[in-house]
């Protein structure tokens, strides 16, 4: 068996249409493009290639992003300082604070602060506990809501499925789990305490990587006939690698994820969806 690409570049691309009708509606009931501002402080090089890949897509379908650059040596107070002006300023419809902070400030502490409606990551404690009770948050986190759309662009049906998720980050590894349960799925967090790792991927219909270790998941952990979807972004001597042994497991799995180019695209594309909803929030349009 070879297991089919799930082509994240082709699925995003094929969302962008309808997010450009939402924006030509915003900009017609508020006379300008929706913003989003990105509050950039981290000491991670990786932080300011993703940040570029967004503005890069934001502009390219008609948003506008606005990169607040402070440095890595920005102190907490002068990062919330930044986050409570966006709240109050009417122009800006979302805005990002872009993870990893420089060491010893809380980046949950900082996300606390950002207005729920303007959360286009959808990490605030509002949104996540709205999310996790199954209520409407303003915003639903952008990689977990592509991979759910990454598993769905397969045609399999996720009720009932057993799914394994490898990583409980709040970004990902949480949210992915709880939107998949929402669906009926039945769902395994695993962790680095989790005993027979390699057991419980292999019982999973769908596997979820995504925790940062270069190549960890390897064919042998893997079912037949598996969703394998790929978050991880690992920089290696031999380039851009994620957490599954891409060559070894696409002779397993019946769809898999390639990095780059899986679920990179899809959180990006939902970011942009998430910041058009902010605006029409913002603007009071259904």
């Amino acid at each position: 068996m070879t297991g089919t690409l799930i082509d994240g570049k082709s699925i995003a691309a094929g969302m962008e249409q309808s997010i450009k009708q939402d924006i030509e509606t915003v900009v017609k009931k508020i006379g300008r493009k929706p913003k989003l501002l990105v509050i950039l402080a981290s000491p991670d090089e990786a932080s300011k290639i993703y940040v570029g890949a967004k503005k890069r897509k934001g502009e390219e379908i008609g948003i506008e992003v606005d990169i607040n650059d402070l440095g890595t040596k920005a102190s907490s107070a002068e990062i919330s300082r930044v986050v409570q002006k966006a709240n109050l300023d009417k122009s800006v419809d979302g805005m990002i604070v872009q993870l990893p902070l420089p060491s010893g400030i809380s980046g949950e502490g900082i996300i606390e602060q950002i207005n729920p409606n303007k959360d286009v990551d959808g990490l605030t404690p509002f949104n996540i506990g709205k999310l996790a009770k199954g209520g409407k948050p303003s915003h639903v986190p952008c990689t977990a809501m592509g991979i759910v759309q990454l598993i769905e662009s397969t045609g399999l049906k996720i009720i009932g499925k057993n799914v394994t998720v490898v990583g409980r980050s709040n970004i990902v590894g949480k949210p992915v789990a709880t939107l998949l349960l929402q669906r009926d799925a039945t769902v395994t967090i695993c962790h680095s305490k989790t005993v027979d790792l390699g057991m419980e991927c292999k019982h999973a219909d769908i596997l979820i990587a995504a925790i940062g270790r270069p190549s960890f998941i390897t064919k042998e952990w893997i079912k037949d006939g598996a969703v394998v979807i790929d978050v991880g972004i690992n920089r290696t001597a031999d380039g851009i690698t994620g957490d599954v042994d891409f060559l070894g497991a696409k002779e397993i799995a019946g769809f898999i994820t390639p990095v780059p180019g899986g679920v990179g695209p899809m959180t990006v594309i939902n970011l942009m969806r998430n910041v058009v909803t902010a605006a029409k929030l913002g603007a009071g349009i259904e």
